[in-house]
């Protein structure tokens, strides 16, 4: 790594604030200066890398939705398939309930068993 001292003198530190050639408060004394720098084709490739992973990482995403598709498909169908059960248990019950009611009616009790049970003809 390298570094290099700006060209203010330290003894400038704390002069005038308006002074644009003096050091202020806060301000770095040292700057880096890198000495490996990436060249052109580095930097293209770097940008393919980018964009391929971005592009993977969409892939992904998109994936995981339709296959969010696919539960919610198979879901619903299972609910109207269940639905239609339940309508079908409330007529059976519906029914099943008018059997024991009618059964237990005072009309029902005060009915009396038939003598005989001949089959008329004509």
């Amino acid at each position: 790594m390298s570094y290099f001292r700006t060209s203010q003198p330290e003894a400038a530190v704390f002069h005038t604030r308006h002074a644009s050639t003096k050091w202020q408060r806060n301000q770095n004394t040292v700057a880096f200066v890198p000495k490996a720098s990436i060249g052109p084709v580095t930097h293209t490739v770097l940008v393919a890398l980018l964009i391929t992973v971005l592009g993977l990482i969409y892939l992904s995403q998109v994936t995981k939705t339709s296959t969010f598709g696919y539960t919610l498909q198979s879901q619903t169908e299972q609910m109207a398939a269940l639905t239609v059960q339940r309508q079908d248990l409330e007529v059976e019950n519906a029914r099943l309930q008018a059997l024991t009611k009618v059964k237990d009616s005072s009309v029902a009790k005060a009915m009396t068993a038939p003598v005989s049970t001949d089959i008329a003809t004509n």
